[in-house]
């Protein structure tokens, strides 16, 4: 063997699967506060938690799940690792935050039957003029996409573009290839 091989490059699952459920979990928590403290989505508290979900927290977890990784590679990171890595730490968040969801909801169903009636009455308030039939069209559509059915494939697709969307941002600063041997 040549003094110019390249070793392989450090396992990421690990990493990957420790910050997707620290993320996870943290999501599973701000809808366990929300639900014991009654802060409904339309709160300040409602637009902090969606600023943190969909923002702050993916860029910081793939940040973080990066930057472990490429310690643990001798401080080399591909820019493809990056995107695996993000979107996986991202889909793994987003299935334990919509797994953990539908536990809540199974376990709490009043919750569920709040946060229909805080949409209805916030659909009004945003549109008086709607109908009551317009008004029971669209109740029926959150209540579709709040299934299980819906809510685990929707988090997963929605967190997985989220994931892929930081991730190349994330991947153009911090990748640092290997050099290749001659």
């Amino acid at each position: 063997m040549s003094e110019f091989t390249t070793p392989a490059p450090a396992p990421s699952n690990k990493t990957t699967m420790m910050y997707g459920v620290m993320f996870g979990v943290l999501m599973i928590l701000q809808a366990a506060i929300s639900y014991i403290m009654r802060i409904g989505v339309e709160s300040s508290y409602g637009t902090i938690v969606a600023v943190l979900n969909y923002f702050i927290l993916p860029i910081l977890f793939i940040w973080l799940a990066c930057n472990a990784y490429k310690n643990a590679n001798e401080g080399f990171i591909s820019f493809g690792q990056c995107l695996k890595t993000g979107v996986l730490v991202c889909l793994i968040a987003a299935l334990l935050s919509a797994v953990g969801g539908v536990i809540l909801n199974m376990a709490f169903p009043e919750y569920m039957a709040e946060v229909m009636e805080q949409a209805r009455e916030q659909m009004l308030e945003q549109n008086p003029e709607m109908t009551e039939e317009q008004i029971e069209m669209g109740m029926s559509m959150a209540e579709k996409f709040s299934s299980p059915w819906l809510a685990i494939p929707g988090a997963a697709l929605v967190y997985s573009f989220i994931g892929l969307v930081y991730s190349l941002i994330i991947g153009a600063i911090i990748k640092r290839d290997r050099p290749t041997a001659y």
